[in-house]
């Protein structure tokens, strides 16, 4: 597969000229697990991120998945305020939203493991959707707390209907404003072991987060960004994550990328072709 087609796979139908630049440069300067001499991040390359067996888990959400790419429902979708890629205050089709919206299945799957290796005893989502990535991540660690911000009521509720038909039981989605709700959540949380942010896209809103979530980041903690390389503003807050002093070490993988807080660890940037 070209480049060019394996991010319109990835993408569509999201693609623009300047995501597909963006990911040229990625794909340029990537590196497989052989070109990462970094112990940490070779160990979690090679065993977490390229461990591309299927899992048992995988099949019924897929399954689920499937099933609302056929939903022909139609649900009224909140302004985000952030230059979202759907209309704003808009009837959606249930099935628009699964096919465009969520995550592809390989990078939900990523995020799963990821979880599963850290086995955190807490999980904060920021975007519920539909509710696809929030069971990857309820299934990864079923003695987790997994809390999940959603700002659009009806979507919400799709996603709590969803969680409910693949019998989990550990989540709570909250509705509101992702600036009110996510600081108000954390304040009672001693130490965050994963956060998942993909709510609003903007540069001021993503370091907001970053910030608010960063003094409660542990040696053991992960922070997972969505469309990192969304527009040049995303681009700019994920320099910036990069060059913070408290940030040990960034892993890119062009969808997501990963921040850790190790202290004594040696400050890296990967690039990871993925």
């Amino acid at each position: 597969m070209s480049q060019i087609s394996h991010l319109k796979t990835i993408f569509s139908p999201m693609i623009n000229l300047q995501l597909a630049v963006d990911f040229l440069k990625y794909r340029l300067k990537a590196k497989t697990r052989h070109g990462v001499h970094s112990p940490f991040t070779y160990c979690l390359v090679d065993q977490v991120i390229y461990d591309f067996q299927a899992k048992k888990v995988y099949a019924d959400i897929e399954k689920l998945r499937s099933e609302l790419v056929r939903d022909m429902r139609s649900i009224t979708i909140t302004d985000h305020n952030d230059g979202s890629l759907l209309n704003k205050n808009k009837q959606k089709k249930v099935s628009a939203l699964a096919r465009n919206i969520l995550k592809p299945a390989r990078v939900d799957q990523l995020i799963h493991r990821l979880v599963a290796d850290l086995n955190p005893g807490n999980i904060i989502e920021s975007g519920t959707c539909l509710g696809i990535t929030t069971a990857y991540l309820a299934k990864a660690a079923p003695n987790a707390r997994v809390i999940s911000i959603e700002e659009c009521p009806e979507t919400a509720a799709i996603a709590l209907e969803n969680l409910k038909n693949l019998q989990i039981q550990n989540t709570e989605i909250c509705v509101g404003n992702f600036d009110e709700l996510l600081p108000d959540i954390i304040k009672n949380i001693p130490e965050l072991d994963l956060i998942l942010i993909n709510g609003r896209h903007t540069k001021e809103a993503i370091l907001n987060y970053f910030q608010c979530c960063l003094p409660k980041l542990s040696e053991r903690s992960i922070m997972i960004f969505h469309h990192i390389h969304r527009s040049k503003e995303m681009n700019r807050a994920w320099e910036h994550i990069k060059e913070h002093p408290e940030v040990s070490v960034t892993i890119d993988l062009f969808q997501i990328g990963l921040v850790f807080v190790k202290k004594g660890q040696a400050k890296e940037d990967f690039a990871i072709r993925f």
